[in-house]
């Protein structure tokens, strides 16, 4: 096992324009008394104890805003609009605009963890995420996330570092099948549909090394 120190990012959780409102300020005092119900899943500081969960410590505070601001319209629409899912929903519907901002500032002001990755699947999953495959047109990973995979703020492209393998392999297989479609342009979407089970599984535990 080895840890991985690259510059390289990947369009994994790509949001679109930045969605938090120049005359809202999170709070991130008033965020972490806020996030009391939030800790059983995603953990105390953002660093969840289950893949099933994501990791959001360190995580780009407008993308957070705006996963919190499409799983709450998701929610209010049934589904038919934002980002749909069912335990998100029941922990989102109420949130004030100055909540979900309050609850991003808390999260983006903690340390995100870093994993570690299986030497044996590095070089073929390095190639795939520095390079992209230009027959099966899949762009390179590296293109949107930044150095070591710590996402763009400015861009909204989120952290990537650290996160659990089967999150991002649950994500990158939600995006692949359409179940996930808050993505600008269908950007992920479209990346997603051209990847193998295969591919999905070596980029998962490859992000999980980066840092």
């Amino acid at each position: 096992m080895k840890k991985l120190a690259i510059l390289c990012g990947f369009v994994l959780f790509a949001s679109g324009a930045a969605a938090a409102k120049a005359d809202i300020v999170g709070d991130a005092e008033a965020g972490q008394s806020k996030s009391v119900t939030c800790a059983a899943c995603h953990g105390q500081t953002g660093t969840s104890p289950s893949g099933d969960f994501p990791n959001i410590g360190g995580q780009g505070y407008k993308y957070l805003v705006k996963q919190l601001m499409d799983y709450r319209l998701g929610a209010q629409t049934n589904g038919a609009e934002g980002r749909n899912n069912m335990l998100m929903a029941s922990q989102v519907v109420n949130l004030s605009d100055q909540d979900i901002h309050d609850l991003a500032a808390f999260y983006a002001s903690q340390e995100h963890p870093v994993g570690a990755v299986d030497e044996e699947i590095v070089e073929e999953a390095q190639r795939l995420f520095m390079g992209g495959d230009l027959d099966r047109g899949i762009t390179a990973c590296a293109a949107c996330h930044g150095p070591s995979g710590l996402g763009m703020g400015l861009a909204t492209f989120p952290l990537l570092s650290g996160q659990h393998a089967e999150y991002t392999a649950l994500t990158l297989k939600e995006f692949r099948s359409g179940d996930r479609s808050n993505d600008p342009n269908g950007m992920m979407r479209d990346i997603a549909a051209r990847l193998t089970d295969h591919d999905i599984e070596i980029l998962s535990k490859y992000i999980r090394g980066l840092y």
